[in-house]
């Protein structure tokens, strides 16, 4: 559309250029006088063209138009033969004439961007398949040991019952691991089929932190560990009360797992110009910027190495990620020798 907007503009310019020299040529032999036999056949010739004139440019302006078509035939040409080199993966440029320069950018950057996702795709997937085969070797362990702890319970009958207890509590103990692994298998299996839909109501922001971080006690209180908050009072958001949940749960969790024995996970919230920013600090190990940049992207674990025992599926961030950018917000992490720093922004609700 824009192309023929320029073709047709062109042509309104090169009329308006023909009856600006027609204008000005009548012009200067009214001035001049027609005393010479030059002036004076110009200007006889100039007035013998005003009765052709609006032939002459009718004529004229299909001429220019005619040829500008075909040139813009040729560039559509060359449009749609650039357009098969956007799914080829390579890195070599797309070129297009000098008129088209505009549209030469912006097919080169949708191509960049395309090999972009579609790298991140491939890796999402093979990330995806290694953690299903932590979680298939991982689901073994729990469950044989369960079975051999089972079995003697059944096997033995004048077990002692302290010894028995001992064994119940350590299949029990088992079973919830196994039952964890399990539903991270299923987190896994759901998350590319799910859509995020939200149901915004107002929500008190700060109700919604202390209800979590009362909802982590008992972990907490097994690793030794305790959540520090420090909210700004009376804290209002629209958002989904359900997702928004999610986030936090998410974020808190990673922030548990990744935190220092005997140390406090600090939850801070605080309203920085027109946005609420919610700040989940826990003191670890640094994650190196490198690493900073991918704990946001699905199934991507900061120490891969270390199985599903720690870290989960990879995913709580990256669902934490679309669920606040689903809400006009965004989120973002810091990390040095000192603490790790999880940023969550959200639009402050109007008044």
């Amino acid at each position: 559309m824009r192309l023929v907007f320029k073709i047709v503009l062109s042509e309104a310019i090169y009329t308006g250029i023909f009856s600006i020299i027609y204008i000005a040529s009548r012009w200067a032999c009214r001035k001049f006088g027609v005393y010479s036999w030059y002036m004076g056949g110009i200007y006889s010739f100039l007035k013998g063209l005003e009765s052709d004139l609006p032939l002459i440019y009718t004529v004229g302006f299909l001429i220019l138009l005619l040829y500008h078509l075909r040139k813009t035939l040729s560039y559509i040409d060359d449009v749609i033969a650039a357009s098969s080199k956007l799914v080829e993966d390579d890195e070599e440029e797309i070129h297009l004439p000098k008129a088209l320069e505009e549209i030469e950018e912006k097919m080169n950057l949708v191509k960049v961007q395309s090999r972009y996702h579609h790298q991140q795709a491939i890796e999402a997937v093979s990330r995806k398949n290694d953690l299903i085969v932590y979680l298939a070797h991982d689901i073994k362990t729990p469950l044989t040991s369960m079975i051999g702890y089972l079995s003697l319970l059944e096997e033995i009958d004048d077990m002692p019952k302290k010894k028995r207890e001992k064994y119940i509590h350590i299949a029990l103990e088992k079973s919830y691991h196994l039952e964890d692994l399990i539903n991270e298998l299923f987190e896994i299996s759901r998350y590319n089929s799910e859509t995020i839909l939200l149901e915004k109501e107002d929500l008190n922001l700060n109700l919604m932190l202390e209800q979590i971080a009362d909802d982590f006690y008992p972990t907490l209180e097994a690793n030794h560990k305790k959540i520090e908050l420090a909210l700004e009072p009376d804290v209002t958001v629209y958002a989904d009360s359900f997702q928004l949940a999610r986030v936090f749960n998410n974020v808190v969790k990673n922030a548990i797992a990744y935190s220092k024995e005997e140390t406090s996970i600090r939850i801070e919230s605080r309203i920085v110009e027109d946005k609420i920013q919610v700040v989940v600090i826990n003191q670890g190990r640094t994650i190196p910027p490198e690493k900073l940049e991918k704990i946001f992207e699905r199934f991507y674990r900061v120490d891969a190495s270390r199985g599903t025992s720690l870290g989960g599926s990879g995913l709580g961030l990256a669902i934490a990620k679309e669920i606040v950018e689903l809400h006009d917000g965004k989120i973002y992490a810091t990390s040095d020798s000192k603490d790790t720093r999880f940023y969550i922004e959200l639009p402050k609700m109007k008044s």
